[in-house]
């Protein structure tokens, strides 16, 4: 995601890496890469043109000072790269925002309405049944009604998502739309629901009689929000789309959906300043839980390398109970975990989504992690050895060294030899690295359960330990799936990270128990004898 926007800052930084001061001639070197990449991920042309000034004016009309300091008193060091790219994350997020509150609710015990509207294609019943399930999470009734009477099986679409959530569908048979909605807000007094939701129709090109039925709509019902629902992946043509969207029915916001399939995101930092209406909502993913609230410094951060943690934060917060994530965490930064306790943490991990979409949260992932094998369905393949495990192998994984086990539970859970193999060394680099990751200073203190994680909101522009932590804890995540680092288990630029035993010394150590467990035995006999 955002790897066209990423390459071109990446490329400016990189030219005025090594540079004392940033003068015209340097900046406008640096500039010209950025604005390749802003065209070529399909930014709007007086978009681009707006930004470069706005880059180009405050990076020659400030003084950069080498040292600057922290709130704590510290000095650090900033160079002219560090400092222009500073300047394009503040001016990427006032280009994408501000963003108010994502949904405007009515005052009282009235009963909020939110309008959907867009074109075919773009996701809308689908963006329609998250922001039902979003609504149901904070404690909301919703009511969901089938305002597109047109597209086969829109209805049934909409149902079979209304049934998923256990929220009712509003349809009835021949209904027109306009009239269909006026009745649907009677339906949601009588079943006490204090927000609807209109799914209504969508063409495939903008035309005066869809129009004409969205005013009516809007005429009858007067909602509190209309929501547009865009393609992220037709970049300029979804700016064109939200503009005359916007011109006929007055847009409270925009839904940006399919970002995570568009290497260039283009649409994402064009609709707001052609529109004046902020994104209110991303949809990341397929499932009815991936609709996460815009925040223009999030993606600010992801374009530029420097991750989203927050976002990051959010997501674990979702999937997690706080006291049991405080426990495990605990123990997992003591370095005293087993594989049950492994096995939760993937699980955790797969709940929160994709995992390139996680890791790319993380400051710094594009760099320190390149090439890096992302497929989620290594996740799988270590769940399912470790679901071939015994209760009692679970327990004490030292007991894995042992190749008669390693065979039963490759063939038990559909791999090789190898693979498992892989895996318990995978096991042990993990456990061991992140005991040393809870060695960090305060780090339990501070941070409770996997909340550990906003500590790396402070290694935007910081280095040292930080950057010595967040490669132990990327390189975590990366001993999960395998693949993508050099042959001592790290990543080029980052901290090696410490290896588990080998398969000769897991061996040894089970032998030298044996010897230890037999003369036990004999000392025991020859006390018997003796009496």
């Amino acid at each position: 995601m955002f790897d066209t926007l990423y390459n071109g800052f990446k490329s400016a930084k990189a030219k005025l890496t090594g540079k004392t001061t940033l003068d015209e001639g340097n900046i406008k070197d640096a500039l010209r890469d950025v604005r390749l990449s802003l065209l070529e991920a399909d930014v709007e042309f007086s978009v681009v043109k707006t930004f470069l000034a706005k880059v180009q004016e405050k990076a020659s009309g400030e003084l950069v000072h080498l040292r600057a300091k922290q709130k704590d008193g510290k000095k650090v060091q900033v160079s002219p790269a560090d400092h222009f790219i500073n300047i394009c994350h503040d001016e990427l997020v006032e280009l994408m925002g501000p963003v108010d509150s994502s949904i405007a609710f009515k005052k009282g015990s009235g009963i909020t309405t939110v309008m959907m509207v867009g074109l075919q294609g773009a996701g809308k019943t689908t963006t329609t049944g998250k922001l039902a399930r979003k609504l149901q999470k904070e404690g909301h009734k919703p009511l969901l009604v089938a305002a597109d009477v047109y597209r086969p099986a829109a209805i049934d679409q909409l149902q079979v998502l209304g049934r998923q959530l256990g929220i009712p569908v509003y349809s009835v048979p021949g209904v027109m739309p306009p009239d269909l909605c006026d009745q649907a807000m009677k339906e949601a007094r009588l079943g006490k629901h204090d927000v609807v939701i209109f799914d209504t129709a969508g063409r495939l090109t903008i035309d005066d009689a869809l129009m004409e039925e969205l005013d009516q709509i809007k005429a009858k019902t007067r909602p509190d929000n209309i929501f547009l629902v865009l393609d992220a992946m037709t970049g300029q043509d979804a700016v064109r789309t939200a503009k005359n969207f916007d011109d006929r029915l007055n847009l409270s916001g925009v839904v940006m959906t399919k970002l995570d399939g568009d290497a260039r995101g283009g649409a994402a930092l064009s609709v707001k300043a052609i529109t004046g209406k902020p994104i209110k909502f991303l949809g990341i993913g397929e499932s009815l839980d991936k609709l996460e609230e815009f925040r223009p410094e999030g993606l600010a951060g992801r374009i530029l390398g420097f991750g989203d943690v927050v976002g990051l934060v959010k997501d674990f917060e979702e999937v997690v109970d706080e006291e049991k994530a405080e426990a495990d965490a605990r123990k997992i930064l003591s370095g005293n975990f087993n594989m049950i306790t492994f096995q939760e943490q993937i699980r955790t991990i797969k709940k929160m989504g994709s995992l390139k979409d996680i890791l790319e949260k993380m400051p710094f992932f594009k760099d320190s992690m390149p090439g890096a094998d992302l497929d989620d369905k290594q996740l799988d393949k270590v769940e399912a050895v470790i679901c071939s495990m015994t209760r009692k192998e679970k327990l004490h994984p030292e007991l894995l060294s042992n190749a008669s086990r390693l065979r039963r539970i490759a063939q038990g859970s559909g791999t090789t030899l190898n693979d498992v193999r892989q895996i318990v060394q995978r096991f042990y680099a993990m456990r061991n690295m992140m005991k040393k990751v809870g060695k960090q200073p305060g780090l339990l203190a501070n941070l409770p359960g996997f909340k550990q994680l906003n500590m790396l909101k402070q290694l935007r522009g910081a280095g040292g330990g930080g950057m010595d932590m967040l490669g132990d804890l990327e390189g975590g995540l990366q001993d999960l799936v395998g693949g993508g680092g050099d042959d001592d288990g790290g990543f080029p630029g980052m901290p090696r990270r410490p290896k588990g035993p080998s398969q000769a010394e897991m061996q040894a150590r089970v032998d030298a128990k044996k010897k230890r467990r037999e003369a036990n035995k004999k000392a025991a006999k020859a006390r018997k004898k003796t009496k």
